[in-house]
């Protein structure tokens, strides 16, 4: 019997579990701004799978870099979704945020 689609499929679905509270948290945190964060990270790690020479970690590895590329969409929507209200949001950086916005429009 071959394991391997199986290590992956869970693999995968461990990692999309996995991503999905970082980018609440990202969001709730730091904003759209740390898109390249996640940018920088997927870059990284399909750099890395390249490397690998076992092709289920490397596959593992390719995988983590192509939901770290998810994740960009994803904080761009969890903004909208928090503007929706299906999320909190951040009460000091929308504070700072507002503040940000007064000061230009008084420049």
């Amino acid at each position: 019997m071959n394991w391997s689609g199986i290590l992956l499929g869970v693999s995968a679905f461990l990692l999309i579990g996995v991503f999905h509270p970082i980018v609440i948290k990202s969001e709730y945190y730091f904003g759209t701004k740390c898109w390249w964060v996640f940018a920088l990270c997927g870059i990284a790690f399909g750099i890395a799978s390249l490397f690998i020479n076992n092709t289920i970690i490397s596959a593992i590895v390719g995988v983590t870099a192509f939901s770290c590329f998810w994740s960009i969409l994803e904080i761009f929507e969890q903004r909208k979704r928090v503007k929706k209200g299906w999320f909190p949001a951040n009460p000091k950086r929308l504070e700072k945020e507002n503040r940000a916005k007064e000061k230009k429009r008084k420049e």
